[in-house]
C-alpha cells in the first residue's frame, strides 16, 4: 500500500506549506482564465488564427525576455520577486474582468492584456522554480517537491476548466477572470506569511551580458541538459498546443458548447494528475530519463488518435492518455534539472527550461492555428502528434550518451550508491 507520508514529505516544511496551499487555491483560477479567455476569443471572432495569436502573445515573452530573466532572477530577492509577480498577475485579471464585464471588451485588448501577462510570466516562472529549493528545509525532498507542484497544478487543471465551462455558461466569461484574481490573494498571503531561513546562492553581480553568456554556455556544454531541454522545447511547441485548438473541437468537430469545452480540458487534467501521483511515490529519480522517452511517445499517439476522434465519449477516453504523456514527460524534466544544475547558475537555467516550456508554446499556437485555417483542427492535431513522437526518438537515441554524462554526478551526490567508481552502475537514466 502507497506511503501517504512519503508521498508529501515536502509538506513537512512550513514555507512550502504555505505556497502550497495558497498556490492550489490560485492556480483554479489560472485555469478558469486560460479556459475563459479561449472560449471568449473564439465567440467574439470565431478565428482559429486569432485564437494562435492571443496564445502567441502570451507566450512569447517567455522566449524573448527568458534568458534576461535568469540573470536577474540570480540576482534578485527571488521571495520578494515572487510577491511581486503575483500581485501584477491579480492586477492583469481584474482589468481583464473590468472590461468583459463591461460587455464592451474587444479582442486588441484581450491581445494587449496577454501579451502583459506573458512579460509577468517571463519572470514569474523562472523565480518560482528557481525558490523551490529554498522552501523545502531538506535537499532530499526538492524532488518530491517539484511532483507535488506538478500534481497541484494538475489538480486545478482537472477543476479549473470545468468550473469555468459552468460559469460561462451561466454567467460569462467576465465572472471567471474576477474569480482568477481574487484567487490570488491567497497566495500573495501565503508569501508574506513565509519565513525565509535557506539562503539564496549568489555571486557578486557582473555585466548582464557577461552573466547571459555564462549561463548559455552552461546549458550548451552540458549534454544532460542540453537534451532536456531540446525535449522540452519540442514538447512544448507542439504537445501544449493542443489547449489552443480546443474550442474548435468543443464547437465544430464534437458540437458542444463551453461546458463541453471544460469537459475536454477536465480529462486532460484526470491523466496529467494521475501521471503526477505516480510521481509522488517514487523514492528515486534513477529511471526518470528512460520515462521521458515512453512518455513523449506516448503524448504524440494520444493526441494523433484524439484528431481522428469525432466523438465525445471517445475524445473524453483518449484526452487523459495526452495529459499523462505531458506530465511524465514534464516533471521529470525539472526534476532531473533542479537535482543536477549548480546553485548559483539555478535561475538561469530555470529560465532557459522557462524557454522550453513557455517560449516555445507561442510558435506552436501560431503554427497550430495556422494548420487549422488550412487542413482543419484534427489535422493540425494529427501533425503535433507525429512531430512529438519524432521527438522521442530522437530523446531516445541520445538516452545512452545522457546516462554516462549524468551518473557521475548522481554518483558524487550520493543518488547512486557509496562505491567510487559510478560507471559501474547498470545502465539507468
Amino acid at each position: 500500500m502507497p506511503d501517504l507520508g512519503f508521498a508529501i514529505r515536502a509538506l513537512r516544511a512550513r514555507n512550502y506549506r504555505l505556497f502550497f496551499g495558497g498556490q492550489s487555491v490560485s492556480l483554479i483560477g489560472t485555469w478558469m482564465t486560460r479556459i475563459a479567455t479561449s472560449w471568449l476569443v473564439y465567440r467574439l471572432t470565431g478565428s482559429a488564427v486569432l485564437l494562435g495569436v492571443v496564445g502567441f502573445a502570451s507566450q512569447i515573452p517567455a522566449f524573448v525576455l527568458g534568458p534576461i530573466a535568469g540573470v536577474l532572477v540570480d540576482r534578485w530577492d527571488r521571495h520578494r520577486t515572487l510577491i511581486l509577480t503575483q500581485t501584477l498577475s491579480m492586477v492583469q485579471s481584474f482589468a481583464l474582468a473590468a472590461l468583459a464585464l463591461s460587455g464592451k471588451i474587444q479582442i486588441w485588448e484581450i491581445v494587449t492584456l496577454a501579451l502583459f501577462q506573458g512579460v509577468i510570466g517571463a519572470f514569474d516562472m523562472p523565480v518560482r522554480q528557481a525558490f523551490v529549493i529554498q522552501m523545502v528545509d531538506h535537499r532530499d525532498d526538492l524532488g518530491n517537491a517539484i511532483a507535488l507542484n506538478a500534481a497541484m497544478v494538475n489538480s486545478a487543471s482537472l477543476a479549473g476548466p470545468a468550473i469555468a465551462g459552468a460559469v460561462i455558461a451561466a454567467v460569462g466569461e467576465g465572472y471567471c477572470f474576477l474569480i482568477d484574481g481574487i484567487s490570488y490573494i491567497a497566495v500573495i498571503v501565503s508569501l508574506i506569511s513565509m519565513r525565509i531561513t535557506v539562503p539564496q546562492a549568489r555571486r557578486p553581480p557582473r555585466r548582464v551580458l557577461l552573466e547571459l553568456h555564462e549561463g548559455w554556455r552552461y546549458v550548451r556544454e552540458s549534454l544532460p541538459i542540453r537534451s532536456i531541454l531540446m525535449n522540452l522545447g519540442i514538447v512544448s511547441m507542439f504537445g501544449m498546443s493542443y489547449s489552443v485548438l480546443m474550442p474548435i473541437f468543443a464547437a465544430e468537430v464534437l458540437h458542444g458548447g463551453p461546458n463541453t469545452l471544460g469537459f475536454l480540458m477536465s480529462a486532460v487534467g484526470v491523466g496529467a494528475l494521475t501521471g503526477t501521483v505516480s510521481l509522488t511515490l517514487r523514492r528515486s529519480i534513477i529511471g526518470l530519463g528512460r520515462r521521458i522517452v515512453i512518455a513523449t511517445a506516448l503524448c504524440g499517439a494520444g493526441l494523433i488518435a484524439f484528431g481522428l476522434s469525432h466523438v465525445l465519449w471517445i475524445s473524453l477516453l483518449i484526452l487523459p492518455v495526452v495529459g499523462f504523456g505531458l506530465m511524465q514527460q514534464m516533471a521529470p524534466s525539472n526534476t532531473i534539472l533542479q537535482t543536477i544544475v549548480d546553485d548559483e547558475k539555478r535561475g538561469r537555467v530555470m529560465a532557459f527550461y522557462s524557454m522550453a516550456f513557455q517560449g516555445m508554446m507561442p510558435f506552436g499556437s501560431l503554427l497550430a492555428g495556422n494548420i487549422a485555417a488550412r487542413f482543419g483542427a484534427g489535422g493540425a492535431m494529427m501533425f503535433n502528434g507525429l512531430a512529438c513522437l519524432a521527438g522521442s526518438l530522437l530523446f531516445a537515441r541520445k538516452l545512452p550518451a545522457i546516462r554516462t554524462a549524468i551518473r557521475p554526478i548522481y554518483a558524487r551526490m550520493g543518488i547512486l550508491s557509496k562505491r567510487d567508481n559510478p560507471l559501474a552502475f547498470p545502465p539507468r537514466g
